[in-house]
C-alpha cells in the first residue's frame, strides 16, 4: 500500500477544498526540501505539436489554477503539466461550498467558476518555478465579461502567457461560467478561433517561436456539433484539441449524495463520454490534428483505452484524488 492510500481516508474527512490546498502545500514543502524525484517517469518519448514529451501522461488544468505548485506537481512523474484556467483579472469564483466528492462513483462535482488570482500573479508564479519541462497554459474569460466580448479576454491572456508557454489551451467548455459553452458553436467559435490564430501569427513573429494553440471542448456535444467543431479546427488552423472537460449529465450518479449539486461532473462517470468524443474526433480529423484525452482515467487500462480511441496524450485530474501519485506511473507503464 502506498503512502497516499494511507493518507486518503484522513484527507477525505476534510472539506474537499481544504484537502486540496493541504495536499498541494505538502507537495510544495517536500519539493522545496528536495525530498521528491524531479524527473518524469521514463517511457517512449512522444513527438507532438513540435514538442518532445518525455511520456504521454500529463496533468490536466484545474488542479493548479494559479500555477503556484508546479514544482511539487512535477515531482509526480508527469510528462507535461497544464495549469490554469487563468483570466485577465483576479476573480473569486463561485461561493463555497463548490467542490463535492462522490466516492461511491469515484467522481467529483465542481462549480469553482475560474477562481484565480489573475494573469499577472499567474505569470509571476510560473517565472518562479524551477520546472523546465513542457508547460501548457490554459486561458479563459472573466465571469463579468459579456460573452460578446469574450475574445478580448482570450486575446489579452494569449498575449500575456505566450512567451512562457509550451502550448496554450483555449478553455471554452467549463460549465461554471455563464454562457461560456455558447462559444463552442456557430459564428462565435469561428470568429474566436480566427482572432486567436491571427494573434498567434503576430506573436510568432514577435517572439521568434511558435506556440501551439489547442481548444478544450465539452463531452456534452451532439454528433453534429462535434463534426462542426472538427471542421472549424481544421479550417482555422488550430494545432490540437483536448477532449474533454466535465459533464453536466447526472445519469451515472443518480441517487448518490451530492449528485444534484450544480456544476461539472468529473471522474469515472465521464470516462465513456470522453472516450466517445475522442473516437469521433479521431475519425473526423484523420490524424491531421493531435488529440489529448482527458476524463475519468482511474487506471492504466483507462489510459490505454483513451489512446486506442485516438488520443496521442492523456491527462489526469480527478483520478489523482482517488488513486494518488501511483496513478501517474501506472498510466505511463500501461501506455509505454
Amino acid at each position: 500500500m502506498d503512502l497516499y492510500s494511507l493518507a486518503r481516508p484522513l484527507l477525505f474527512t476534510l472539506d474537499p477544498e481544504i484537502a486540496h490546498r493541504f495536499t498541494l502545500f505538502t507537495l510544495d514543502r517536500l519539493a522545496a526540501l528536495n525530498l521528491l524525484p524531479s524527473q518524469p517517469a521514463l517511457a517512449q518519448p512522444r513527438q507532438l505539436l513540435g514538442l518532445t514529451f518525455p511520456n504521454a501522461v500529463g496533468l490536466a488544468a484545474g488542479l493548479d489554477k494559479d500555477g503556484a505548485h508546479i514544482d511539487g506537481l512535477a515531482s509526480l512523474g508527469f510528462g507535461f503539466i497544464e495549469v490554469g484556467t487563468v483570466t485577465p483579472r483576479p476573480q473569486a469564483g463561485n461561493p463555497p461550498p463548490r467542490l463535492f466528492r462522490l466516492p461511491q462513483a469515484h467522481a467529483l462535482i465542481n462549480r469553482m467558476g475560474f477562481n484565480n488570482q489573475g494573469v499577472d500573479a499567474f505569470l509571476a508564479n510560473i517565472q518562479k518555478a524551477r520546472y523546465r519541462g513542457i508547460l501548457g497554459l490554459n486561458i479563459g474569460k472573466n465571469a463579468d465579461t459579456p460573452i460578446e466580448r469574450a475574445a478580448d479576454d482570450y486575446l489579452f491572456c494569449l498575449r500575456a502567457v505566450y512567451p512562457h508557454a509550451s502550448y496554450v489551451t483555449i478553455n471554452i467548455s467549463s460549465p461554471n461560467t455563464k454562457n461560456l459553452r455558447q462559444l463552442q458553436s456557430g459564428d462565435d467559435l469561428t470568429q474566436l478561433l480566427d482572432q486567436l490564430k491571427t494573434a498567434q501569427g503576430s506573436l510568432h513573429q514577435q517572439h521568434g517561436r511558435y506556440v501551439p494553440l489547442l481548444l478544450k471542448i465539452a463531452p456534452d456535444l451532439e454528433d453534429e456539433q462535434i463534426e462542426w467543431i472538427a471542421q472549424r479546427l481544421l479550417e482555422c488552423g488550430m494545432d490540437g484539441v483536448i477532449a474533454t472537460n466535465t459533464t453536466l449529465a447526472r445519469s451515472a450518479v443518480q441517487g448518490l449524495s451530492h449528485a444534484d449539486e450544480t456544476g461539472g461532473l468529473s471522474g469515472a462517470p465521464v470516462c465513456d463520454l470522453s472516450t466517445a468524443v475522442i473516437a469521433q474526433l479521431h475519425a473526423l480529423l484523420k490524424n491531421r490534428l493531435p488529440i489529448i484525452g482527458v476524463g475519468g482515467i482511474l487506471s492504466g487500462d483507462d489510459a490505454v483505452t483513451k489512446i486506442a480511441a485516438g488520443a496521442s496524450l492523456i491527462q489526469l485530474y480527478s483520478g489523482l484524488i482517488y488513486r494518488g501519485p501511483a496513478l501517474v506511473r501506472e498510466c505511463v507503464r500501461a501506455i509505454g
